[in-house]
């Protein structure tokens, strides 16, 4: 799999160039990150061959439910970054993920992942530990509810701007990225 990481510069020939190493079987799926809804609907569009992922922050704090509407009828799937919330106390402290993790006695964590499968969504948390490896996988034995799935809905906060690819700031800064921290442009 192969992803584009974010929507600038030249990302249609960069999309092009994958869709040539599908074709010549060097890979065998390409993707988008960090694409939303408006981009990736651009991308999608003209790309001959659709995005299989678009890999977006997603977690029950952030539930993409926009990108979701724009990208199903693409057949595109979003593949979670950050499903845990990259290590957010709220995830196992709020009152709606920690009964629902008493309710099964599963972690607030396992509640979170289970959440993310029920809707479609791949999730892959990363850990180096081989315990926390196995309660992450171990998510397919249990099923939340209609109504569980309901109570998390509201978890979902709205999106902060400063760290948005929708802000010109942050694109200016992504894109002179080497200007800033390469200044003799050594690579």
């Amino acid at each position: 799999l192969l992803l584009i990481h974010q929507p600038f510069a030249d990302y249609p020939g960069t999309w092009r160039a994958m869709e040539k190493a599908v074709r010549n079987g060097k890979v065998r799926a390409i993707g988008l990150s960090n694409f939303y809804p408006d981009r990736f609907v651009d991308m999608a569009e003209y790309a001959d061959i659709k995005p299989a992922v678009n890999q977006l922050k997603t977690n029950v704090f952030s539930q993409q439910w926009d990108a979701e509407v724009e990208m199903n009828p693409y057949g595109t799937r979003i593949m979670a970054w950050g499903p845990l919330a990259q290590g957010d106390p709220d995830l196992t402290t709020h009152p709606v993920m920690a009964g629902l993790a008493e309710k099964y006695g599963k972690t607030a964590q396992q509640v979170a992942l289970r959440y993310l499968a029920q809707r479609g969504i791949i999730a892959i948390p990363k850990s180096t530990h081989i315990e926390r490896m196995k309660q992450n996988l171990d998510v397919f034995d249990f099923s939340l509810t209609a109504e569980d799935m309901e109570s998390i809905r509201p978890l979902d906060k709205p999106a902060d701007f400063r760290w948005s690819h929708r802000n010109p700031e942050l694109v200016k800064f992504l894109l002179n990225y080497d200007k800033q921290f390469n200044p003799d442009n050594k690579k």
